[in-house]
C-alpha cells in the first residue's frame, strides 16, 4: 500500500509501535492487579508518545501533517470512551473482573488493531472515488453524533451481554463450560468433565475435545462490539484526513493506550458526564464539515478544525468537573 509518506515515517512508527508493545509486556509481565495509578501512569506515557510523534511529524514535515494526525488521535481517543463504557458492562455481564480483565483486553486490542487497519485500507480506497460517497461518509458520522447527543447509550451499562448474538453464535459452534478456570480461554476434555462432575456444571456437549471458558466467550463479544463501532469511528477520522499514513497513526496510538483507559474509565467514567456530548458536538462538525467539502459549498482549514475538536473535548472535560451529575436523592425508608 502508498502511505503517501517516505519509508523513514513508516519505519519510525513501525518501530515506535513494536517498541512500546513489548515495554507493556515487559512491565506487565507478573499479571498483577492494574491499579489506578498504574494505569493514569501509563496512559500519560502512551499520550506523550502521540505527543512526541505529532512533533516530529510537524518538524521532519509539516505543520499540516501534525495537526491533521494529532485531530485524527484526539477524535479516536475521544470516541473510544464510549466503546470503553461498553466494555465495562461486557466484563460485569460475564463475571470477569481484575488481572483478567486485563488479559482480555489485551487479546481485544491486538484484534483491534488488525481489524481497524483493514477498515481504514477498505475506507480510504472507497472515499474520494466520488461525491456520493464522501456524502454517505458524512452522513454516517453525522448519525453517530446525533445518536450520541439523544444519549442512546445510556441503558448500555445494563444490558446483559452474556446473550448478546455474537455470544450465542458462538456457543452454536464451540462447546462451552459455563464456568471461569482462571484466567484461561480454553479447557480440556478431561479438566472439563472433572468440574462438572465436582460442581454439577451443565457442558453444552459432553464428548468435545475442548471447552471455551467465559472468558473466550467475553473475547469474542469485546471484539464484535470493536468493529461495530469501527464502522462509526473510521468514517469520522477518514472524514477529518485522507492520508492513510496519517489515519494509521493516529488510530495506532489511540488504541494503545486503550488499556490502561478502560481501568481509567471504570473509576472515572461517572465524572466525565458531558465528555459524550461533547464528542457529539464534535462529529456534527466534521460531517458538515466534510459534507460542506464534498458539495463544494466552503471548505475548512485542517488548523481550525484541529482548534474546533480539541476545544470541544476539552469544554466537555471541564464541563463535567464545573457541571458534575446530581446524585438522584435517596428516598427514606424509615417511617417518623
Amino acid at each position: 500500500m502508498d502511505f503517501g509518506f517516505p519509508l523513514e515515517a513508516v519505519i519510525i512508527l513501525a518501530v515506535a509501535v513494536v517498541a512500546s508493545v513489548w515495554l507493556d509486556l515487559f512491565a506487565h509481565r507478573n499479571d498483577e492487579e492494574v491499579t489506578f495509578r498504574n494505569a493514569a501512569g501509563w496512559s500519560v506515557f502512551w499520550i506523550l508518545l502521540a505527543v512526541s510523534f505529532f512533533f516530529y511529524l510537524k518538524f521532519r514535515y509539516s505543520p499540516e501533517a501534525a495537526s491533521l494526525f494529532l485531530s485524527g488521535y484526539v477524535l479516536e481517543k475521544a470516541l473510544s470512551v464510549d466503546n470503553m463504557m461498553v466494555f465495562v458492562a461486557v466484563f460485569a455481564s460475564f463475571g470477569i473482573k481484575g488481572i483478567a480483565q486485563h488479559r482480555i483486553l489485551y487479546y481485544g486490542i491486538a484484534g483491534a488493531l488488525i481489524f481497524r487497519a483493514l477498515f481504514v485500507a477498505i475506507g480510504t480506497s472507497l472515499f474520494g472515488l466520488s461525491t456520493w460517497i464522501e456524502l454517505l461518509f458524512a452522513a454516517i458520522v453525522l448519525w453517530t453524533g446525533i445518536k450520541m447527543l439523544k444519549g442512546s447509550g445510556d441503558g448500555d451499562v445494563d444490558a446483559d451481554y452474556s446473550q448478546h448474538w455474537s455470544v450465542r453464535m458462538v456457543r452454536r459452534f464451540i462447546p462451552v463450560i459455563p464456568r471461569l478456570v482462571g484466567k484461561r480461554f480454553v479447557v480440556g476434555r478431561e479438566e472439563a468433565h472433572t468440574i462438572a462432575d465436582a460442581e454439577g456444571v451443565q457442558l453444552t456437549r459432553r464428548n468435545a475435545s475442548f471447552y471455551a471458558t467465559p472468558m473466550l466467550l467475553c473475547l469474542f463479544c469485546i471484539e464484535i462490539t470493536d468493529i461495530i463501532f469501527s464502522f462509526d469511528s473510521v468514517p469520522a477520522i477518514i472524514a477529518v484526513t485522507q492520508e492513510p499514513f496519517l489515519i494509521y497513526s493516529a488510530v495506532i496510538f489511540a488504541i494503545l493506550g486503550l488499556r490502561n483507559l478502560y481501568f481509567m474509565l471504570a473509576a472515572a467514567a461517572k465524572y466525565l458526564v458531558h465528555l459524550e456530548k461533547a464528542v457529539a458536538l464534535v462529529l456534527v462538525f466534521i460531517a458538515a464539515k466534510l459534507g460542506g467539502s464534498a458539495l463544494g459549498f466552503y471548505h475548512i482549514d485542517h488548523q481550525v478544525s484541529m482548534v474546533v475538536v480539541l476545544s470541544l473535548i476539552a469544554g466537555g472535560v471541564l464541563a463535567s468537573l464545573i457541571f458534575p451529575e446530581k446524585a438522584e436523592p435517596q428516598t427514606s425508608t424509615e417511617s417518623d
